[in-house]
């Protein structure tokens, strides 16, 4: 297509993010959108690319917690080359844009992580920025990732964050081991910050989201336990509305019915994959940080039997929502598009199917979320004949 010419796609439904619209069309000029319209007003000289009969067209799914996918690590791996399979790995489950995830490293991975994450963005609009799940954790909750690379923040820390100018960048911390003004100075930076690994108290989290902290990572999983008398982060993360915490829904992680009280919660709930190589790929072990990761009944796990990230991805993620949880698919679909939108600062330009929005779109079936295509910029890649 020439750069500024429009194009059309059509669905028996498109969400747009809030609502449902029947026999409806999304107008792409360019990378962004256009217009919604009846398929019926599409004027005869537009071209019209028409999803299987039956498909939803809804807001592509952003990922802000990617370890890895196509057989590709990304803490194995911190090239432009390997962010662009990983994200190319994703995109065939509905994930149109996402943050890939390095876990705590040396420094030196750190500093080649970022380095390529800016040198890709230009070319991979799908690539948003970069997370970094630690290394500023908790000892007490490290989960898999190594201990002895577990450090409080230091100087060159903070000058290579503040530095970064490559997109979105989301830092996961044990609050209670930060140095105070920590979080406000990476928040000051433009970061933003995520509580994960932590053995915070309620109090702590609290004094925490005051600097400017807005994220949980992997609600539930590597941080203190809701208890009676001690809320932690959970309470914390649940009660507010400026909170957004991520959700890991493979029915490993967390039990149903607490991810249904989260679901519950006032703040925004997003869904997460946490996933490994293996999404995409065709592996069925890998190596983490010199750990052998072996991938069956669902899941990632160490030769002890710990949960090592995850092997769902987030089509998969939405579908567990309507059929464990219960949930509308209309919400389920927020959760993996507006939500981590708004989380991001990037509400206003992705997350839902509105003029002036970048074109990322996903359309599958909706009686077990399998992707047929999946626009990014407005750029099309498909996954199965059409109908």
């Amino acid at each position: 297509m020439n750069g500024c010419s429009q194009r059309a796609v059509a669905a028996d439904v498109v969400f747009d993010g809030e609502k449902r619209h029947d026999d409806f069309a999304v107008v792409i000029e360019d990378t962004r959108i256009a217009a919604l319209t009846p398929r019926s007003d599409l004027p005869s000289s537009i071209e019209v690319y028409n999803v299987p009969q039956g498909a939803w067209l809804a807001p592509g799914f952003i990922d802000t917690q990617v370890n890895g996918g196509g057989d590709v690590l990304f803490n194995a791996d911190p090239t432009p080359a390997a962010l662009a399979k990983i994200a190319q790995a994703h995109r065939k489950f509905g994930v149109t844009s996402l943050l890939p995830t390095l876990i705590t490293d040396s420094d030196e991975a750190m500093a080649a992580a970022l380095d390529a994450v800016s040198a890709v963005m230009a070319r991979e609009p799908g690539i948003l920025g970069i997370h970094l799940e630690g290394p500023f954790l908790s000892p007490e909750k490290p989960g898999v990732h190594r201990r002895e690379f577990i450090r409080r923040p230091q100087v060159h820390h903070r000058k290579m964050l503040q530095s970064f100018r490559g997109g979105v960048l989301l830092v996961t911390l044990a609050p209670e081991e930060a140095p105070d003004g920590f979080i406000a100075e990476l928040v000051a930076a433009g970061a933003k910050v995520s509580l994960g690994h932590s053995m915070a108290t309620y109090e702590q989290t609290r004094a925490a989201m005051a600097e400017g902290l807005t994220g949980f990572t992997h609600l539930f999983n590597a941080m203190r336990p809701l208890s009676a008398r001690e809320p932690g982060p959970v309470a914390a993360a649940l009660e507010s509305p400026d909170a957004s915490y991520g959700l890991i829904v493979d029915g490993e992680h967390v039990a149903p019915a607490m991810l249904g009280l989260a679901m519950r919660g006032v703040g925004r709930p997003m869904l997460v994959s946490d996933a490994m190589p293996p999404v995409g790929g065709t592996k069925a072990e890998f190596d983490l940080l010199g750990r052998r990761i072996t991938v069956g009944d669902g899941s990632c796990r160490t030769q002890e039997g710990a949960l090592a990230g995850s092997s769902i991805e987030m089509a998969s993620a939405v579908r567990n929502c309507v059929r464990l949880l219960g949930l509308p698919l209309e919400r389920a679909l927020r959760c993996a598009s507006c939500h981590p939108a708004d989380f991001l600062g990037l509400g206003r330009s992705l997350g839902r199917l509105a003029p002036g929005y970048r074109a990322d779109m996903a359309a599958f079936d909706p009686k077990d979320i399998s992707v047929s295509a999946a626009w990014v910029a407005g750029d099309r890649s498909d996954y199965c004949p059409r109908a």
